[in-house]
C-alpha cells in the first residue's frame, strides 16, 4: 500500500479568502474604487445643526404630551368605570381607547366581563346587619334595667 500526502491543504490560519461575500454578508470594509465613500457627497442634503436640535426639541415635547395623554386617557377610563359602580376594582377591565368614545360600548364590555367572571362585580350590603345608626329605643335607665323593665 502507499500512502499519498496530500500537499495541498494548508492550516486555517494561513488561509486567505478571495471569495466574493454571500449574499446578507457584510464586508468588513469597503473595496476600493467600488464607488462607495464614507464622506457624503455633495449632492446629499444636510441641514444646519440648529435647526436639527429644534426640530429633536420639538419632537421630544411631542413625545411628552403624549406620554401625558396616555396617562391621562387610562385615568380617565378608570373613572368612568368606577362611575358605572358595577365593578368592585375599576381596574380589572383593561384599557380600550373606543370605552371613551362610547359609553354603550365600554358598558357592554363591563356586562362580558362580568358575564365571564361575576365574582368582579361589586358587593353592596343591605338590610340590617347590627351595626351603625338604629331606631330610637327610648330612654335607658340603670334601675329600670336592674327591676328587668325597659321602658
Amino acid at each position: 500500500m502507499s500512502e499519498v500526502a496530500d500537499t495541498t491543504t494548508e492550516p486555517a490560519d494561513d488561509r486567505v479568502s478571495n471569495a466574493t461575500p454571500a449574499e446578507g454578508d457584510i464586508p468588513d470594509a469597503t473595496p476600493e474604487g467600488s464607488g462607495l465613500e464614507s464622506e457624503p457627497t455633495e449632492d446629499a442634503e444636510t441641514f444646519p445643526r440648529n435647526y436639527v436640535e429644534k426640530l429633536r426639541q420639538e419632537n421630544g415635547r411631542y413625545r411628552q404630551r403624549a406620554s401625558e395623554a396616555d396617562s391621562l386617557a387610562n385615568r380617565l377610563h378608570t373613572e368612568l368605570v368606577r362611575a358605572t359602580g358595577k365593578l368592585a376594582d375599576p381596574t380589572d377591565l383593561p384599557f380600550n381607547a373606543d370605552h371613551l368614545a362610547d359609553a354603550g360600548t365600554m358598558s357592554a364590555a363591563i356586562d362580558a366581563l362580568l358575564e365571564a367572571k361575576p365574582h368582579l362585580a361589586a358587593r353592596r350590603i343591605t338590610g340590617d346587619i347590627g351595626q351603625g345608626a338604629q331606631g330610637n329605643t327610648g330612654t335607658v335607665s340603670l334601675i329600670d334595667i336592674l327591676r328587668g323593665t325597659t321602658g
